[in-house]
């Protein structure tokens, strides 16, 4: 048994009019990659984690014909929101449409052999920021915003981020504290590429979490190593572009 992690699908089986080829050369048939290094990696009795930006359709039912593409692919899957799943209903009734080899963390945890796995969406935190690690590619379905609308937006990530974190708290709770192996899926970063101290990472520190997955992060800059590891978490940036489309093996 393996496991591996690849996040930010961004899928648009429903609504290919938002499929993210274009974005440039990069995503080309990215949908066709994903699947071939998927079915080349992971084997059934595999677990694959999936966190975040899984599916860029609105309503739960057009996300189904992305779900059951991943559920088609081998492994057992593990999925988190992301802050493009806008499709993500409430957990009831998402528990009653995944398929049955996908599972999902929202302020609960999953466990799976001996591995337990918890975490939360994230947001963007003021403590740290990435821009030096972007090839910055302006985005042709972005509204520029006034300066006003810059600062109450700032104010309103202030307070999503700190739910996040109590989110993330609840969940990892729920891990078993005897599990061998304790892992975190966060859409966001939860920890600047200096690797210092920030609230989640002392949040995954506090419940013995040894990796952490996440995504969110797109056109980086592969010169030079990112993330990796601190005061004995592991960190993995998994989103698909960053990983030329091809799962990583994290344990």
């Amino acid at each position: 048994m393996a496991i591996w992690a690849l996040s930010d699908l961004h899928l648009s089986f429903s609504v290919p009019e938002k499929s993210m080829e274009v974005f440039g050369p990069a995503w080309k048939n990215y949908t066709e990659k994903v699947e071939h290094f998927w079915k080349l990696k992971v084997a059934k009795e595999d677990l694959i984690l999936i966190a975040g930006d899984i599916s860029w359709a609105m309503r739960p039912e057009e996300a189904l014909i992305d779900l059951e593409w991943i559920h088609a692919l081998p492994g057992t899957k593990v999925i988190i929101k992301g802050n493009h799943d806008f499709w993500w209903p409430s957990a009831t009734k998402l528990a009653k449409i995944l398929p049955p080899s996908i599972h999902f963390i929202q302020n609960n945890a999953f466990h799976w052999n001996e591995v337990a796995i918890g975490g939360s969406r994230l947001w963007d935190s003021s403590e740290y920021r990435f821009d030096s690690l972007i090839s910055f590619q302006e985005n042709p379905r972005a509204k520029k915003k006034s300066e006003e609308e810059l600062q109450r937006a700032q104010k309103e990530e202030e307070k999503i981020f700190m739910r996040e974190l109590e989110r993330l708290k609840l969940s990892l709770s729920c891990l078993n504290p005897k599990a061998p192996i304790k892992i975190a899926m966060t859409h966001y970063p939860p920890i600047g590429n200096d690797l210092l101290p920030s609230l989640a990472s002392q949040i995954l520190e506090q419940y013995g979490v040894q990796i952490c997955v996440f995504g969110h992060l797109h056109s980086v800059k592969k010169e030079k190593p990112l993330f990796g590891k601190a005061r004995d978490v592991h960190y993995f940036l998994t989103s698909c572009d960053y990983l030329d489309f091809s799962p990583l093996c994290i344990f």
